[in-house]
């Protein structure tokens, strides 16, 4: 599982948004039937739906994200 979510991150990283970002994944999705095979397999085990399983994933990383530029203030703040 660690594969596919590395992956996510590469993709996240690479491009401007969230949209093209996801746009992409769809395309390599189309390409490569054993990501197809183990994206679905995350899915299933995140509890969620092929259609949303990405997206999800980029929301959840998105808060983290913002949860460390929060306590980075924070910190700033303190001084």
């Amino acid at each position: 599982m660690h594969h596919i979510t590395d992956l996510f991150q590469s993709l996240i990283d690479q491009f401007a948004s969230m949209d093209m970002a996801e746009a992409e994944f769809r395309r390599m999705l189309v390409d490569d039937p054993e990501l197809r095979r183990e994206y679905k397999e995350y899915c299933r085990e995140m509890e969620t739906s092929d259609r949303r399983g990405f997206a999800e994933y980029c929301e959840e990383y998105m808060v983290g994200q913002n949860e460390v530029w929060d306590s980075l203030n924070d910190y700033d703040n303190e001084e």
